[in-house]
């Protein structure tokens, strides 16, 4: 390995430091002291100067073998990032263009018994002006990102992670270095360079097999023979396989027939079951001598991309069915976690991953802006049962198709599919993300006669090269040109459709400041909710860690140079206004956090009601629409602190949104919605098994802790995966009966409560907005916080109902188990479940509770 310590320098020689690899510049400078934290305030654009640079990794090493003694010695880098010139002992091996590629250098005759190896990287932001200058054929729009981002051009003109040069919730960092391993291996006769297990399903003959492709590098002349055993002890099957390798690089694929008799466990998603794995042994012994032993975890799983004609429905349906079980897709869309891959370390994944998990989240789509995340990702969503949707690294932008790029993309497509597809977390593979939709409404103004160009571009990359890969290295899961798409609509049209959005196929993506978000109605009744979201600002606690005081008001420079989507901060303050009293207080501070506070409710009230329209639309057809079959809101975390449509802060802290998604994505829920003055009450099910359950509704007027009414209805029947109505009446006769309630003076909450301890969580529905609210008090709300084993409980007390009561307990690391919630009791009990050791005094003084009507 060559990890460790190199040296660095940029172009001129005038800095020089140590750097560790993996790393990039950004980290290396941040590590000596050379920089401040580039998250800081207005670093971002301070800093630019580190990516305008040209860098020079560089470090001398001994060769730890006798180099006559090996046929072949490669020295191979799993990541480039991204425009480089590669030499050892001063002769030039290569160059990298593409940092999603690994590369691998023959230098059999280079390497000597002590050795100099250079990394020689160009500006990526340089690089790409070069590119698009040079790309003469026609523009690839867009040229620039909108100047509210503070990003670099032409980000479309490198294979780089695309949100590198700025996206509308990130900043601008251009990173340059080695940012994943690299090492010199050497070997005799033969070598295994890619390995992977995928699982086969044959109905008819109900049963399992498991294709094994191994592909090698083979350096002697003749081919060599040998034998391959695979041993699976736990469901008895062995088997023994005669090979033969051919000279140069080959896969060799076997067929493994699972033990008919051995009761083979399936992996199931989050909540639908376990996430069971088989140790795997594959040993290679060949004629030339040594043998390789390859110990991995197997899966069984099946995965079907269902596109069928629904009754009474236009169109195709759009969902997935995981074992032959259609399963509701719920949760959230991943972006990298960090500007700086260094950083984010397998704590760092786990942490997100378990906290998506934790909110009842069984999938992510790893967005096209972004990277093909590294294997510990992957390792975890199999692990903890996360379902993803894998986009190839295209976003929102049209892309050239000369030769030179277009082989880059094949071999990048190539790698990342043989690294991944053995992971039973993938479900999909998607070609881009947004570009189907970018071309055919016309985003970039394309004059119409030139349209056909990139028409033909479009079809090019994602269908005759990207599509044509996949499908040869992996027959076993479902490929997506694009998201939004039609799917099969949209093959039908020649790829592009010509609306990406029809809600009647494939999935839709969807955002909406302008309406008024608590009216389900302003929402699409799609197939498959893909993209949707708001922002909110991250706590108080993280934007205080890169912030001075004079930046704390939400109209400060900081603020605006912080919101990289146009008009942002507006669009929050509008959507606010709607339903909440806005902040009056004169003091700046607590104005500021008080907004904070507001675009937080506002976000999870609001992402609350789109979801549950989504997850009460899959059973029904309404006017030709609905069976939506996902829901997977825009996003999951942050890349930095910022305002952001994110539920995770950066660093893992949970926005209210994140404590809302627990409740709204739960296994079992009852949803309230308004139609024409009528309360509709539903019940959601993601659970195998019909349940009969009673449904509980109290009204409480606001002015008291006392319930006005009660309602019990026995009997209640929720079906098995599905949405079913479970009651309904007129708004007006439930006030009536409720001693006269109106609708400004009181709140509907309900659950459903089963025999067996089975119980949803409790729903609340305003039947007004808040600023409306009549009999609203302010209230004195206390907390007692203790010890039990290793988490901490706080014991809440409140004198009035008090709506959307917030614990914060600033920089201790940790979850809540409930937050954000309407009191309408005196006491609650809610749990803090630490990331991190801390203490009852510790929390006890870092506690802030805040309630709506807290903010003056």
């Amino acid at each position: 390995s060559l990890r460790g310590s190199w040296r660095l320098r940029s172009g001129n020689g005038s800095v020089s430091l140590r750097a560790e690899v993996p790393g990039c510049v950004h980290t290396a400078l941040l590590c000596r002291g050379l920089i401040q934290d580039p998250y800081y305030r207005f670093n971002d654009v301070m800093y630019r100067w580190i990516s305008l640079d040209n860098w020079t990794y560089s470090r001398t090493f001994k060769t730890p073998f006798d180099v006559r003694k090996w046929q072949k010695v490669n020295l191979v880098f799993e990541g480039v990032d991204t425009v480089a010139q590669i030499l050892l002992n001063n002769v030039t091996l290569g160059r990298t263009d593409n940092m999603f590629n690994r590369y691998s250098f023959d230098i059999t005759s280079v390497i000597q018994e002590v050795n100099f190896v250079e990394v020689r990287f160009l500006s990526a932001v340089s690089y790409a002006a070069e590119q698009s200058r040079c790309h003469k054929a026609h523009s690839i729009p867009p040229a620039c990102p909108p100047p509210v981002q503070k990003g670099e051009c032409h980000v479309n003109f490198i294979r780089k992670e695309q949100c590198s040069f700025s996206w509308d919730w990130g900043p601008s960092f251009p990173t340059q270095g080695i940012w994943k391993d690299v090492r010199i291996e050497a070997y005799n006769h033969y070598h295994l360079i890619y390995f992977s297990i995928t699982p086969f399903f044959v109905k008819s003959a109900q049963q399992w097999y498991l294709e094994v492709e191994s592909i090698f590098d083979v350096v002697s002349s003749k081919p060599i023979a040998g034998l391959v055993a695979v041993n699976i002890p736990k469901l008895q099957t062995q088997q023994m396989f005669s090979v033969k390798l051919q000279p140069g690089e080959g896969s060799i694929v076997l067929l493994v027939n699972i033990n008919k008799s051995a009761a083979v466990e399936p992996w199931w998603p989050n909540g639908h079951g376990r996430q069971t794995g088989y140790n795997m042994t594959t040993t290679f012994m060949m004629e030339a001598g040594y043998q390789i032993e390859k110990f991995s975890k197997v899966y069984f799983r099946t995965v079907e991309l269902v596109q069928e004609p629904i009754p009474g429905s236009p169109g195709l349906s759009f969902y997935f069915r995981i074992n032959g079980l259609p399963i509701f897709i719920k949760g959230s869309n991943w972006i990298p976690a960090d500007s700086f891959q260094d950083r984010v370390t397998y704590d760092t994944l786990r942490l997100l991953l378990k906290s998506a998990a934790d909110a009842n989240m069984n999938a992510l789509r790893v967005w096209g802006g972004g990277v093909y995340e590294q294997d510990e990702f992957y390792d975890i969503c199999d692990e903890i049962g996360i379902m993803i949707w894998q986009d190839f690294m295209f976003a929102c932008a049209l892309y050239p198709t000369d030769q030179n790029y277009l082989e880059s993309v094949r071999a990048e497509v190539s790698h990342q599919v043989r690294r991944l597809k053995s992971h039973p977390s993938i479900i999909l593979w998607s070609g881009n993300n947004e570009n189907e939709a970018a071309i055919a409404t016309n985003w970039f103004s394309i004059p119409y006669p030139d349209i056909g160009v990139y028409i033909k571009d479009y079809v090019t990359l994602y269908v005759k090269n990207i599509r044509e890969i996949v499908l040869s290295e992996d027959k076993s899961r479902p490929f997506v040109a694009s998201s939004p798409t039609n799917g099969l609509e949209s093959v039908k049209e020649g790829w592009l459709s010509r609306d990406p959005y029809d809600t009647h196929y494939g999935d839709t993506h969807f955002y909406d400041y302008n309406s008024d978000c608590w009216n389900w109605t302003m929402y699409p009744r799609t197939r498959f909710a893909s993209e949707y979201g708001f922002q909110s600002w991250p706590s108080f606690s993280t934007i205080e860690k890169v912030s001075s005081p004079e930046d704390w008001s939400y109209t400060s420079n900081f603020s605006l140079h912080r919101q990289h989507h146009e008009s942002g901060n507006i669009q929050m303050l509008q959507e606010i206004g709607r339903h909440f009293k806005l902040p009056q207080s004169p003091d700046p501070v607590k104005h500021f956090k008080d907004m904070i506070y507001l675009t937080q409710v506002m976000q999870a009230q609001c992402i609350k009601t789109e979801t549950e329209f989504y997850r009460f639309s899959q059973s029904e057809i309404v006017n030709g629409e609905g069976h939506t079959m996902g829901a997977l809101y825009w996003q999951l975390n942050d890349i930095w602190q910022a305002p952001s449509w994110a539920s995770l802060e950066y660093g893992g802290k949970w926005k209210l949104l994140h404590y809302f998604a627990q409740n709204f994505f739960a296994p079992l829920l009852p949803v309230a919605y308004e139609d024409k003055g009528m309360l509709h009450i539903s019940g959601v099910s993601d659970l195998h098994e019909d349940h009969k359950l009673t449904l509980r509704v109290v009204v409480h007027a606001w002015s008291s802790l006392e319930p006005i009414c009660t309602l019990a209805k026995e009997g209640v029947t929720v079906k098995a995966q599905s949405a079913v109505p479970i009651y309904k009446e007129p708004i007006s006769d439930l006030l009536e009966r409720c001693r006269n309630c109106t609708r400004k003076s009181c709140v509907i909450t309900f659950c459903l409560v089963g025999e067996d301890g089975l119980r949803s969580p409790t729903n609340h529905y305003f039947l007004s907005s808040l600023k409306d609210a009549v009999g609203l008090e302010k209230t004195q709300l206390s907390a007692s916080v203790s010890q039990q084993d290793d988490v901490y409980i706080f014991v809440l007390q409140t004198t009035a109902i008090a709506p959307f009561v917030t614990l914060d307990v600033g920089n201790i690391k940790g979850r809540f188990n409930d937050n954000g919630f309407l009191m309408t009791e005196k006491k609650k009990m809610v749990v803090f479940y630490p990331w991190e050791p801390t203490s009852v005094e510790e929390l006890e003084s870092s506690l802030i509770l805040t309630s709506l009507l807290d903010v003056v």
